[in-house]
This record gives structure tokens, sequence and C-alpha cells, in this order.
């Protein structure tokens, strides 16, 4: 049996910068009919950069949360931008790094209600060449033993879904 729902019909409720919201109807495998909120998204792209044991993470304030939050260096894709492209110029801009970038994985955040996909790479040779952040953001770096970000991890200091499987997916290859 197929599981795939047909798309009737779509309303675009919000078109802004960063998403897109479209409220869909759709049609369910058994013929009935239900609803579909979508927050379009252009995807994103992270970089998980260890050196000597350490990671590289940013910490800033995320509304949303209403806290200072650790991450791995990330942002969001234009339109049609290439991820790796992406991954090179947040590293570079957040952290001052430029590296050479190889594949790690991709996340699906959040599957029920949006289809951003997030590009994560692991950065390997990597220099320093300055930092330059975008307007009006604002965040610090840190190099943070893999030991004790897996601590923050497990006592949920640490929860950012990029992060936590980029650290993981690192740590399984590593094996």
């Amino acid at each position: 049996m197929s599981f795939s729902e047909k798309k009737l019909n779509s309303k675009t409720i919000y078109n802004g910068k960063i998403l897109k919201l479209e409220v869909d109807e759709v049609e369910l495998p058994d013929g009935s009919l239900s609803v579909r909120e979508c927050v379009r998204h252009h995807g994103g792209a992270a970089v998980l950069l260890v050196n000597k044991g350490k990671v590289l993470l940013v910490k800033q304030f995320r509304y949303l949360y209403g806290k200072e939050i650790y991450e791995i260096p990330a942002g969001k894709l234009e339109q049609g931008e290439d991820a790796t492209n992406a991954a090179a110029r947040e590293l570079e801009e957040e952290t001052g790094y430029r590296a050479e970038l190889v594949r790690l994985l991709e996340l699906y955040p959040s599957v029920g209600y949006t289809d951003e996909i997030i590009h994560i790479f692991l950065a390997e040779k990597f220099e320093f060449v300055g930092r330059r952040l975008d307007e009006g953001e604002f965040l610090d770096t840190e190099f943070m033993e893999i030991k004790k970000v897996i601590k923050l991890i497990e006592s949920g200091e640490i929860c950012d879904a990029k992060t936590v499987a980029a650290v993981y997916a690192y740590l399984s290859l590593k094996r």
C-alpha cells in the first residue's frame, strides 16, 4: 500500500525573508481529505570543526528560546545556493575559519511541518583567516573538549538538533 498524499489545493498564508507558510488540502491514501500546514524553507548549512579533540562552537542568544545556545556554526541557504558554499561562508563569517568541507549528513529537523534540510559538513584542513560577522549578528566562539560537549548534550544544556546530530555522526565515524 502506498502512503503518499496528493495535494489538491494550496494557499500561501505568509511569504517572508526566511520562510513561507502554506496551508495545503490533501487527499489521504484512503481517499479522505486533510489539511497540512507547511513551513517552506530554503534549508541550512552547518559545519562541525574538530581540532585536537575540541569542537568549535558558537554561543548566541536565540530569541524563540529566550536564552543563549551553544551550536555549531550554521546559516540559511539563499534560494538556489549550493550548500557547500553556504557552509563555507557561514564558517568563515561566524568563526574566522576557512576549511575544506566534507559532507557529513543531511538532517530533516522536523518532518511534520517543514521541508527544511540542514546540510552538515565536517571541516578538514582548516586555517584561521579572520571573522566577519553579519550586521546584527552577535556571538562568541569557543573550542570545547568533545567529552564536555557530550556531557552538555546528555544533561540537556546542548539541545540544538544539528549540533547533536553532527557530534554523534562524527563520533560514529571515529569508532
